[in-house]
């Protein structure tokens, strides 16, 4: 199992929403959905673009193709949520990073909304 991938046990709970593509006649026989669904969920958790999508998922138009599909249709969002049930909260992650940024380097023009000092204003 590679990763990124879903497990036997994840697309039994899914396949439900794929109903079984029937062979066009004539031409190409359908691509399978899991392969394909593979490939979108590599692509929203590698963050890469989709014409780097792996060949292993097939196409990367046909996938993008699915994945307009499937998020139109609204059945993306019931698949991620089936598969959130069962979330593992052991693994998240929550960043909670603080950056001090010295008031000069806060970006703003230099002299700009300055209050003005004493000797400033007997001038």
């Amino acid at each position: 199992m590679r990763r990124y991938e879903l497990k036997d046990s994840e697309w039994e709970r899914i396949e439900h929403y794929f109903p079984e593509k029937v062979p066009r006649s004539p031409g190409r026989p359908p691509n399978a959905h899991r392969p394909i669904l593979n490939g979108i969920i590599w692509i929203a958790r590698s963050g890469a673009p989709w014409r780097d999508m792996p060949e292993r998922y097939g196409s990367w138009e046909t996938a993008y193709t699915r994945f307009r599909e499937l998020v139109e249709s609204g059945v993306l969002v019931e698949i991620f949520k089936e598969l959130n049930i069962d979330a593992d909260m052991q693994d998240l992650g929550i960043d909670s990073t603080s950056v001090r940024v010295h008031q000069h380097a806060a970006g703003a023009k230099k002299g700009a909304n300055r209050p003005k000092s004493d000797a400033q204003e007997e001038d």
